[in-house]
């Protein structure tokens, strides 16, 4: 759960997810909530993959928040999950360039999946092995690669929503795609290979 920082008066707070929000009272709090809380999970997910660690994905979706919060006269349209994402990519950016690192911290471990009660234990952990190791090669990838991948795989965006997010021509998105799929098997088989000796 994020640390409760202090909040300002006069600003409500609303709680979904571990992610605290506060919302401004001269915004119908209703209006904010229907329309951006619904996108936190993903929310988290995105920037729990661009930071690799769950505690600063959480800071990240927090300061996101505010900031959509205090730009929420911006969103055009109704893809508003988009317009989330692009926040929460662009506060990781920023972070990233005022620690003046190229890439963020190493991703702690992620806690595991719920049990399949349909599988045995001997296929339980075949499965949980291959998601650690999936999850180990997309670590290894540049973030470019991991965002997009992420984004496509994971959040299930179009290509059109990607290049939106990332703020790259679509062509940019399919090209890294490509090419992180490509270096994702290549990392996956020397893995593997290295654990078949």
């Amino acid at each position: 759960m994020l640390r409760d920082r202090g909040r300002p008066a006069g600003i409500p707070g609303n709680k979904r997810g571990g992610i605290r929000v506060y919302v401004k009272d001269k915004m119908p709090r209703h209006v904010f909530d229907e329309t951006v809380l619904p996108h936190l999970d993903a929310a988290f997910n995105y920037a729990r993959w661009l930071t690799r660690n769950p505690v600063d994905a959480e800071d990240v979706v927090q300061d996101a928040c505010v900031r959509a919060m205090r730009f929420f006269s911006t969103l055009r349209g109704e893809d508003a999950r988009g317009w989330l994402l692009t926040i929460v990519r662009n506060t990781w950016y920023s972070r990233v360039s005022r620690r003046a690192a190229a890439e963020a911290r190493p991703l702690d471990r992620l806690p595991s999946d719920p049990p399949d009660d349909a599988l045995d234990p001997e296929e339980r952990l075949l499965q949980e092995h291959t998601v650690a190791l999936v999850r180990a090669a997309l670590d290894e990838l540049p973030a470019d690669f991991r965002e997009v991948i992420v984004l496509r795989e994971i959040e299930g965006l179009s290509y059109k929503e990607i290049a939106a997010v990332a703020g790259v021509p679509i062509g940019t998105v399919m090209s890294r795609l490509a090419r992180g799929r490509e270096r994702l098997v290549a990392v996956l088989k020397l893995t593997t290979s290295v654990e078949a000796r």
